[in-house]
């Protein structure tokens, strides 16, 4: 019988499609990152179905779009967490030793969830210095880099000796800025304690540019072809906003910069995580899958501080994954790839069969080069929630095909959005209301309809 290969799933949260110099940031080095890409594959469209933290580790862990698993906001939904169905759950059956470090993020409290043997997580968001930790039946203080703290848990859990193979969801905070929940459950500028940064990291990439992409605009110039939008940019202009905006450094060069010196310790971790499976004699009998948790936008289309939005900036992600077993060094592979794909990838490659309930597709066929019938579109939903004094009232369902997008803000009339992918990849012509496009919106639309009601099970 053939060795059942380890299994780890590395999400960075907040993480941007081009956040890593695999992915073509100027100026950022990701070297251990990027060596998974290279010794292994790069998906070069990769996607998520509801770009926001809670609801997309949901969907990553279940394989489910969030209108089935049910955790749509990042409210804290903690007994729905506690039960929530999860490929571990399914890797403990056939044999795995599991582990989850780092963010839970689906209900606030810290205790462990089923499905895991061992667990290393926080309350909601976490803290980047001094963290609090649950960790071996309980909770405690540990004095350090919530990352660098993060990074010895995994290499520990990597280490140990065992007969069994092992599961790990490896998930960082990073690079993600501390966010404390006021007492109303909601976010002011008190509360934020931005980006923070490790003291050896503190000057990296310092005078260094992002270059302006195209369609980073201001929000009142992008509002006019997106009525959506006109609500938003109102709504940045009460204090509060403006407020929360300013703590967080949004949509300037200081905050992509801190980001991508975030990054680097992010990429330590992942050096030394490599290292641990080579000299433990394991590493091309694991397969390591890296991914954001959604997309995030630097001020394209006027939206900072944000990642919630069906915009290619919100809902790509970066998406590596090394298996030398199935995937030649270098592969790159252009399919429509959604994060609800691991589970059932992960679930057959242990050698189990996903349920019936699981909407992701295995990536197995992609990689032996036999996915000859794949996905031509899905869909990208959110629903509106009152964290963030802008956002409420701004729920979608959207559908993305390799052509189109198709936009339905779920709350408000007139406000639907097309766009021609093929000649717009930068979505800056809102095609909806016009007459010569109306058949392929109506096409979109019926799409958009039938995507719906798989998505709820009809």
């Amino acid at each position: 019988m053939a060795k059942k290969p380890n299994l780890i799933v590395i999400l960075i949260d907040d993480l941007r499609f081009d956040e890593t110099s695999a992915t073509g940031h100027p100026y950022m080095q990701t070297p251990h990152i990027d060596r998974i890409a290279r010794e292994g594959a790069m998906f070069t469209n990769a996607f998520h179905t509801t770009p926001l933290c809670s609801p997309n580790r949901a969907s990553i862990l279940t394989g489910q779009y969030a209108s089935r698993h049910g955790i749509i906001d990042n409210v804290g939904r903690d007994i729905a967490s506690h039960r929530l169905d999860n490929f571990n759950l399914e890797l403990k059956k056939l044999g795995y030793e599991t582990a989850h470090v780092g963010k839970w993020h689906m209900g606030n409290d810290s205790s462990p969830r089923p499905g895991y043997d061992h667990w290393v997580s926080f309350k909601g968001q976490g803290q980047l210095e001094n963290p609090i930790l649950w960790e071996n039946g309980g909770e405690h203080q540990v004095q350090g880099y919530m990352t660098d703290i993060l990074n010895q848990r995994a290499v520990d859990f990597v280490k140990k000796k065992r007969k069994a193979p092992f599961s790990m969801f490896f998930a960082h905070k990073a690079v993600h800025p501390d966010l404390i929940q006021n007492s109303s459950g909601g976010i002011d500028a008190d509360s934020i304690g931005g980006y923070t940064l490790p003291e050896r990291h503190k000057t990296l990439y310092e005078g260094k540019t992002y270059p302006k992409r195209p369609n980073m605009l201001p929000l009142e110039e992008v509002a006019r072809d997106k009525p959506a939008l006109k609500m938003l940019f109102e709504a940045r202009k009460e204090p509060v906003s403006r407020d929360i905006l300013a703590a967080m450094d949004g949509g300037t060069q200081e905050e992509i910069r801190k980001r991508a010196a975030m990054m680097a310790s992010v990429d330590e971790g992942v050096g030394m995580l490599l290292k641990a499976l080579e000299e433990t004699r394991q590493l091309d009998n694991t397969c390591i899958i890296f991914l954001g948790d959604n997309g995030f936008f630097f001020g394209e289309h006027g939206l900072t501080v944000e990642r919630r939005f069906a915009y290619e900036e919100g809902i790509r992600t970066a998406f590596f994954v090394r298996y030398p077993k199935r995937i030649a060094a270098g592969a790159k592979f252009e399919q429509m790839i959604l994060a609800i794909d691991i589970a059932p990838t992960l679930i057959e490659l242990a050698g189990g069969k996903p349920g019936d309930t699981v909407q992701g597709r295995s990536l197995l066929p992609i990689m032996k080069g036999k996915a000859k019938k794949w996905r031509q579109s899905f869909l990208c939903e959110y629903w509106s929630e009152g964290a963030w004094p802008w956002i409420v009232g701004m729920g979608y369902k959207a559908v993305r095909t390799e052509r189109w997008k198709y936009i339905h803000w779920t709350h408000h009339q007139g406000m639907a959005e097309l766009y021609d992918l093929q000649n717009d990849p930068y979505e800056m012509k809102n095609l909806a209301q016009d007459p010569a496009y109306a058949k392929d919106k109506e096409a979109v639309k019926k799409e958009l309809r039938k995507l719906t009601a798989e998505a709820l099970g009809i």
